[in-house]
């Protein structure tokens, strides 16, 4: 949808603005650098002189759609003409069957658990974009099977949650002192009577009704490694490499530059930190379609000068359920790019909709 002060713009323009101010865009997207009049002369549609589009230029960034790197450079389109382009100008070209192949042949691959799947995404979509790939994965909501604790030193023991649709899953953790065989498995054998036909959230509300009602059926011991063992479970396994990041030697190989490289290091950090997954989701939920940020606009990454194009997949509820996306410089080929993040999607919505 095209912004209204966007819209306005492109209205205001005549033929020749507008296409100069497309091939310039289309030009810079391309190639990455600045585009000059000269260059423009030899692509225009009818014959003008470069000093003719020189003023044109010159008028396209007094309206603040184009900019000068350097003094005596081509122009290239500003954040705010990136948008413009973006919204009312540009061709999202079909699918091309390549790219398709490639993301079938990718995530038709036998996958045992979701993850595995979600790993196999989003390692096509950097594939065959060269930008680095983001994939949210859903929350863990199938009902648990069994649960086990397994003791692995002293100071380190694991829980294990299987899930009834085939998926296992486990932490690392610090049981509290003076645990032994019996009260680990007293402490399972509490969590096994609860949990059948129950989520993980689920659980986690049961188990501190139970051990407040039956809180002198359970040992001591047990009863603090169940509230040790969930307590890892709902701060590490509901946000535990939901987000999925593939791709990143991409963009440093993308960008030369010492301040394009501290950009790009300042994304990864966000992405590290992860502390951005729900902000992430949130980007999506304003439609079922593909959204483009561009620049500062992306909540997520304003520090790195980079865009996102994202999309969410849905379950078979049509509720969505996660998010695919790629990021890359600002020029990036979003023509290609759209329609590549908008298949995987609904792709991927088809398969976690076929497995549950």
């Amino acid at each position: 949808m095209i912004m209204k002060e966007g819209a306005n713009i492109l209205e205001e323009m005549n033929d020749r603005s507008r296409e100069v101010f497309r091939r310039v865009v289309e030009s810079y997207l391309a190639s990455g650098d600045p585009v000059g009049s000269r260059t423009l002369t030899r692509s225009m549609n009818e014959q003008v002189s470069a000093a003719t589009i020189r003023n044109v230029m010159q008028d396209l960034e007094h309206m603040g759609l184009l900019g000068s790197p350097h003094i005596s450079a081509g122009r290239v389109p500003t954040q705010m003409g990136l948008r413009m382009f973006v919204d009312g100008l540009l061709e999202v070209r079909d699918l091309d069957v390549q790219d398709r192949q490639k993301i079938d042949e990718t995530l038709n691959a036998n996958a045992h658990h979701v993850g595995g799947l979600l790993d196999r995404v989003s390692t096509a979509l950097s594939g065959v974009t060269r930008g680095a790939s983001l994939v949210l994965a859903p929350k863990r909501e199938a009902p648990i099977k069994h649960v086990e604790f397994v003791s692995l030193a002293q100071d380190r023991a694991l829980v294990v949650l299987v899930f009834a649709d085939g998926n296992v899953e486990n932490r690392l953790f610090t049981p509290p002192a003076g645990q032994t065989p019996s009260s680990m498995r007293e402490a399972a054998n509490f969590l096994n009577s609860l949990i059948e036909g129950k989520t993980l959230s689920d659980l986690s509300t049961a188990i501190r009704h139970e051990i407040l009602v039956r809180r002198q059926e359970i040992d001591g011991l047990a009863r603090d490694l169940v509230e040790s063992g969930m307590a890892v479970w709902e701060d590490e396994g509901e946000r535990h490499e939901r987000l999925i990041v593939r791709g990143r030697s991409n963009l440093l190989q993308a960008e030369g530059g010492e301040e394009d490289l501290e950009r790009i290091r300042t994304l990864f950090d966000d992405l590290e930190r992860k502390r951005d997954i729900a902000d992430f989701l949130d980007l999506t939920e304003q439609g079922d379609g593909v959204r483009i940020f561009i620049g500062s606009e992306n909540k997520l990454f304003s520090l790195s000068g980079s865009s996102l194009v994202v999309s969410p997949y849905m379950n078979a509820d049509r509720k969505i359920i996660g998010a695919v996306g790629v990021i890359g410089p600002t020029r990036l080929n979003y023509g290609r790019i759209v329609p590549i993040v908008d298949y995987t999607a609904q792709l991927v919505g088809k398969l976690m909709s076929d497995r549950s």
